[in-house]
């Protein structure tokens, strides 16, 4: 089961998100793209190859799925999703796996990135409201990636440090 298009992806089809921290040049897209493909079409676990498919979001989203009903994704197939991508961070300029980061869409839209910390001083000045469109970067299903991966601040995990912030 090579890679298939994520839209054909069941919603429970389990997923993984990948922020990279800076936006992506054109070039450095179409390197990553191009490599998580190829990924995706020789992904296997424990020899059965895995339906796989990616989605790609504001130059700086990957979410990677794979539908579970005919094989599941093992500790070993997961473990070099996680190695490929980090072995591209170099080349691409970003790091796609750093934890602790938090993105909302400022006011014009632009994706912006912060680490917690600021993110709740951002709060608590107001920069963030209950209605900024945050990023959960933790979604674990296909299904949490088309409905509830960017929302308002206030419906999301975000919302603990909107306590000081203006609503």
């Amino acid at each position: 089961m090579p890679r298939t298009d994520f839209a054909a992806l069941p919603d429970r089809a389990r997923a993984w998100v990948f922020a990279a921290t800076d936006v992506l040049s054109r070039d450095a897209e179409t390197l990553l793209l191009t490599e998580v493909d190829a990924f995706l079409d020789e992904w296997r676990a424990h020899g059965v190859p895995l339906a796989g498919a990616r989605d790609w979001r504001d130059g700086r989203f990957l979410c990677i799925a794979v539908d579970e009903r005919a094989a599941g994704a093992s500790g070993c197939s997961v473990d070099g999703l996680f190695r490929r991508l980090h072995t591209l961070e170099p080349a691409l300029g970003t790091s796609l796996i750093a934890g602790g980061q938090v993105f909302w869409r400022n006011d014009e839209g632009v994706v912006q990135r912060a680490t917690r910390e600021q993110f709740a001083t951002h709060a608590a000045a107001g920069v963030i409201t209950a209605a900024t469109p945050v990023f959960d970067v933790s979604v674990a299903t296909a299904a949490a990636w088309r409905q509830e991966f960017e929302r308002a601040a206030s419906s999301s995990w975000h919302a603990r440090y909107l306590s000081g912030a203006k609503r």
